[in-house]
């Protein structure tokens, strides 16, 4: 398992401010895949409502806070394939 992938999955479950209903698939290119659901963050690669895909370091600064998740998409530096209603509940959930 990739260290970057480890440490964004204990990064969002500190950054989970409450329940999210839907599920939803980091890609971050060159890492690997995280899944937040319900549950939580963890390394996966399963089926989710929105698939968010970026660089290792593109993601890095929208967990940081560096990088406003709506400007990395409309930069193209963030991709969304799916429910674009659950990547706005998502960004809500994560605060």
């Amino acid at each position: 398992m990739s260290e970057v992938i480890n440490s964004a999955v204990a990064a969002l479950n500190d950054k989970m401010s409450g329940g999210f209903d839907g599920t939803a698939k980091f890609m971050i290119e060159g890492e690997g895949a995280i899944m937040i659901d319900g549950d939580g963050a963890r390394a996966a690669d399963d089926e989710a409502d929105v698939t968010l895909t970026a660089d290792a370091e593109t993601f890095q600064s929208i967990l940081e806070g560096d990088l406003d998740p709506t400007a990395a998409f409309m930069s193209g530096k963030l991709a969304v394939d799916g429910d674009m209603g659950m990547a706005m509940k998502l960004g809500s959930v994560l605060g």
